[in-house]
């Protein structure tokens, strides 16, 4: 029977999905796999089904391996030399249209919790410190009829556009490398990363972690989105060059800022921490149980697929 190792605990619902179809391992641990550990799975398993942070390099491809096939847990990959996998002639697989709505939930949940201060009104009111309601108290944005710049309009920004123009009345503008077909009363594209930045009271980072965007916002972009704008990124935490948001919150050249992913997770830099113009999640864009288990679900049907000889539903 086929061998399958999950890298991390999943669902159950996912588990015995796999276990009817497959002979199936679960590594118990919640940490990544190491470079040992990676080492065995693919020599000792046919599939593997790692997630974020399960990192398998070019050089990891380098050796024979009986694995055929990794059924990534996540639409991103960044952690997965997809093009060495090939080479090697592993498939390698994601899970894009489970997440799309949780992650745009995450994009509002973050815009609004920095844009209104929240998060600075919780911590305030959780350590005692609110002497009560007064008229100039914690004044933030009121985002309803702001504009909002959109950085990659593929599932997940076109998800959030509809949230912020139809939910919130927002202006919507949006950079993408490609030309994306948008209902002109949805979203507006604007020919430059810098023309959505000065655009935008709000920019939301919803492109993928590639070579290409590795900190594609850096302190020029910052400075384009200026002193009274905010950035949000729940794409991957490398996008952002962290240095540089971190000089330009401190120095008052944005507004603020909401993260859920960070450029060397989970490590959070204290001078994040320590502003209170910054939201910070620990990553919860598709924390919730049906999302997770529609993700694992997904991988399930690409491994299934694979073994029975049929194109996978998402190849990368």
């Amino acid at each position: 029977m086929t061998k399958l190792l999950i890298t991390r605990p999943l669902p159950e619902k996912v588990v015995k999905a796999a276990q009817a179809a497959f002979d199936v391992t679960v590594r118990l641990e919640t940490t990544p796999i190491t470079e040992a550990e990676r080492a065995s799975a693919l020599a000792d398993y046919d599939a593997i089904l790692p997630t974020l942070g399960d990192v398998f390099p070019a050089e990891a491809f380098e050796v024979a391996a009986r694995a055929r096939i990794l059924a990534n847990f996540g639409v991103g990959f960044n952690h997965i030399n997809a093009d060495a996998a090939r080479a090697a002639g592993i498939e390698v697989t994601n899970t894009p249209g489970a997440v799309t709505d949780a992650t745009a939930d995450i994009a509002m949940t973050l815009m609004l919790m920095t844009c209104r201060r929240a998060g600075e009104g919780e911590r305030m009111v959780r350590a005692g410190k609110w002497p009560g309601w007064h008229p100039t108290q914690l004044l933030g944005l009121h985002v309803s009829g702001k504009t909002l710049g959109i950085i990659g309009m593929g599932r997940i920004g076109k998800a959030i556009a509809k949230r912020a123009r139809f939910g919130f009345g927002m202006k919507v503008v949006f950079y993408n490398r490609s030309t994306v077909d948008m209902p002109k009363d949805e979203a507006t594209q604007l020919d430059s990363l810098e023309a959505v930045m000065k655009a935008a009271d709000v920019a939301v980072i919803a492109v993928p972690a590639t070579p290409q965007t590795h900190h594609l916002i850096d302190a020029a972009a910052l400075e384009a989105l200026g002193a009274d704008s905010y950035l949000v990124n729940i794409a991957r935490g490398d996008i952002v060059d962290e240095a540089a948001l971190i000089e330009a919150l401190q120095q008052g050249r944005i507004a603020g800022a909401g993260l859920d992913v960070y450029e060397f997770e989970p490590k959070v830099p204290e001078a994040l921490i320590a502003m209170e113009n910054v939201t910070l999640l620990p990553h919860l864009g598709t924390s919730a149980q049906e999302v997770r288990e529609g993700m694992g679900m997904m991988a399930i049907d690409n491994l299934i697929a694979f073994f029975n000889g049929k194109p996978v539903p998402n190849p990368v």
